[in-house]
């Protein structure tokens, strides 16, 4: 204001003077003129309020399930929290080892694959409009063929999808609201939000951190990280990941063989997450249909985005196997396959394309060396927090480290990292109330970023 009344002052005084002054004139001839005095009036602009504008609002309530969530998605809120420390500290050079997101070049004998589809689209005898929304037949018969190619899992049991994390939404949809649901804790956020958002749990209980109705199966180093199936409640689906998103533990057979008797016993569903599978060394099953009778009572969800760093790309599949059957006798894959007609058109066929080149004898190579990359950076990472004395689990079959911080808060110990160190890592107590205690750390990252994020964690912890 003082600004602006200056300036209104200096404008009134120079330029306008002449019309708002008293007028004298001086002559040489000598005279007495009278002139009535002349009042002169300034009128102040004054700007008034404006009205107080009033938010419309429709008649439509929002979803009551969404409403259920806590806060945000995890990963994003790790990206916001590591935005607001770029802008405290805009030259700090920080390293992300939290969202698993792959950092290293796609192999160029896939890329020159799908940059031969995309430019053939641009002629007459390679173009290609819709797709069948089951995939491409050879890419399915490529999948069936190297995967699963001696357990009994056909091209027509594999749906193509732009990711199994939307592939475990649109399964969400197929089971619809009126079933229960395990899932291990912890483990990938997606299976208890989509639940939520469908309608199949109730409140959330901030006392325990749990969402009611929801079967937590608890998963900590003293069972191997695998639940104890006797204290386990029976529900309609069980969401099991190995190796597994955060833990980094890999399901042995025997372990996999009473699941899948369990899930028989109870008349469940098993939703297996397989998309580490290729990061597996030993000999675990990469596949629950390595164990037998999993054919009638799971389906398996799998991925591109960690093998041939297609987290942009988007390619994934899903696996129903036709004897997978409701308790009405109706096959799941009939009920899935509607859903997939009616909420997608398909994946890219760009992206299928590199789907196919990477199930070619040198992309299936190309893609070993990625893995082989991370899986040496995730060597160094576990090295140097076992020389700094901490617990750590994960690692050998999987991109990701699990260390425990004995009686701290997770989201401190992330907070902690963050601030003193300028790196990014994951707060477990977002993979469910039994990760409270951890962090995760992603093996995903340029070799010198990781080499350089271990500096920085001796320097902290040492």
């Amino acid at each position: 204001m003082s600004l602006m009344n200056n300036l209104s002052t200096s404008m009134i005084s120079s330029s306008s003077s002449a019309f708002l002054a008293p007028i004298s004139f001086n002559s040489s001839r000598t005279q007495s003129v009278a002139v009535p005095p002349k009042i002169i009036n300034i009128v102040r602009c004054v700007s008034t309020p404006q009205e107080q504008q009033t938010t419309y609002k429709t008649n439509v309530s929002r979803n009551a399930n969404i409403s259920k969530l806590q806060a945000g998605y995890l990963f994003p809120e790790v990206a916001r929290r590591r935005a607001a420390h770029l802008l405290k500290y805009p030259n700090a050079q920080v390293i992300s080892l939290g969202i698993g997101d792959t950092t290293e070049p796609i192999p160029d004998v896939i890329t020159s694959a799908m940059a031969k589809r995309s430019h053939g689209l641009s002629t007459l005898e390679g173009y290609s409009g819709y797709g069948a929304e089951q995939g491409e037949k050879a890419l399915r018969a490529a999948l069936a063929s190297t995967f699963y190619g001696n357990l009994g899992i056909e091209e027509d049991d594999i749906f193509v999808s732009d990711g199994a994390k939307c592939d475990i939404s649109r399964l969400q949809v197929v089971f619809g609201s009126n079933v229960t649901m395990a899932v291990q804790d912890p483990s990938y956020p997606a299976y208890v939000d989509s639940s939520v958002i469908m309608g199949q749990t109730g409140q959330f209980q901030k006392d325990v951190e749990k969402y009611a109705d929801i079967e937590y199966m608890r998963c900590t180093p003293e069972n191997g990280f695998f639940p104890d199936l006797s204290t386990v409640a029976r529900t309609d689906i069980i969401f099991f990941c190995s190796p597994n998103n955060p833990t980094g533990a890999a399901a042995t057979r025997d372990q996999l063989t009473r699941l899948v008797k369990f899930a028989k016993d109870n008349g469940s569903i098993i939703v297996y997450d397989s998309a580490y599978a290729l990061y597996i060394s030993d000999d675990k099953p990469r596949s629950i249909f390595e164990i037998p009778g999993a054919k009638e009572v799971a389906i398996e969800t799998a991925s591109f985005s960690k093998y041939a760093g297609f987290t942009g790309v988007r390619l994934g599949w899903t696996v129903v196997p036709k004897q997978l059957l409701f308790s009405d006798g109706f096959p799941v894959a009939k009920d899935f396959n509607r859903i997939v007609c009616t909420c997608f058109n398909g994946a890219s066929n760009i992206s299928q394309a590199g789907g196919l080149a990477c199930l070619s004898p040198e992309g299936l190579e190309a893609m070993q060396e990625v893995i082989g990359f991370y899986k040496e950076n995730t060597k160094i990472i576990v090295e140097t927090f076992n020389s700094l004395g901490f617990k750590v689990y994960g690692g050998q079959n999987a991109p990701y480290v699990w260390v425990h911080f004995p009686g701290r808060n997770s989201w401190d110990v992330f907070s902690e990292i963050l601030e003193k160190t300028h790196i990014v890592t994951t707060p477990g107590s977002g993979f469910g109330p039994g990760g409270e205690g951890f962090i995760r750390v992603s093996a995903f990252g340029h070799r010198e970023n990781v080499l350089e994020a271990c500096r920085r964690f001796k320097q902290l912890y040492n």
